[in-house]
């Protein structure tokens, strides 16, 4: 969660890294949809959560306002405050991500996905670090997904996997085989 004007940078430097972008920031949507919509979402989130004086009401609507309107352009429906740094969004297309989620660090995640709480159950995922969602994979209830987890496309994934650097996939998800990736525990 950004805390400060430094974890802001640091979330920025994190996703354009992670896009691979270089150069100037995009200024309008039309230039790098996806890079300008995730510094809203980093403004949003630095407003939200830094800026929390009357006086900064003013600005934060204008960042709430673009920001929404980004979202029903791409089709995201990214809460502020769920994903940490590093954040991938591969393509424009529909993502839908329940407010009380908590995804780590260096996600990278396609189109179609929807992350969100079951259908008798009030819990949310929580995600680790380093994980890849194909397209279309959802995830449902309250599970735990592992740090360099990769879920394969269309998965349905309602139940917690235990060891961290595995592949799952399949409608229920279930684990494929290890992810050559996974750089294993450190010491």
């Amino acid at each position: 969660m950004i805390r400060s004007r430094a974890d802001y940078l640091a979330y920025l430097e994190a996703d354009r890294t992670a896009l691979g972008r270089t150069g100037r920031a995009p200024l309008f949507l039309i230039q790098d949809p996806i890079w300008y919509f995730q510094r809203l979402l980093r403004k949003l989130e630095f407003s939200l959560n830094c800026r929390t004086s009357a006086l900064w009401w003013p600005l934060r609507m204008w960042v709430k306002y673009r920001y929404k309107c980004a979202r029903l352009r791409l089709g995201f429906n990214i809460p502020p405050n769920v994903i940490g740094p590093g954040l991938r969004l591969v393509h424009e297309g529909d993502i839908l991500i329940h407010n009380a989620a908590r995804i780590g660090s260096h996600l990278r995640m396609n189109i179609g996905v929807v992350i969100g709480i079951g259908s008798h159950e009030t819990a949310v995922p929580v995600i680790g670090d380093h994980v890849v969602i194909e397209p279309g994979a959802k995830i449902f209830g309250g599970i735990t997904i592992p740090d360099w987890t990769h879920i394969g496309a269309n998965a349905v994934v309602n139940k917690s996997v235990t060891e961290p650097g595995m592949i799952i996939a399949g409608v229920p998800a279930k684990v494929v085989k290890a992810n050559p990736l996974y750089p294993g525990p450190t010491a």
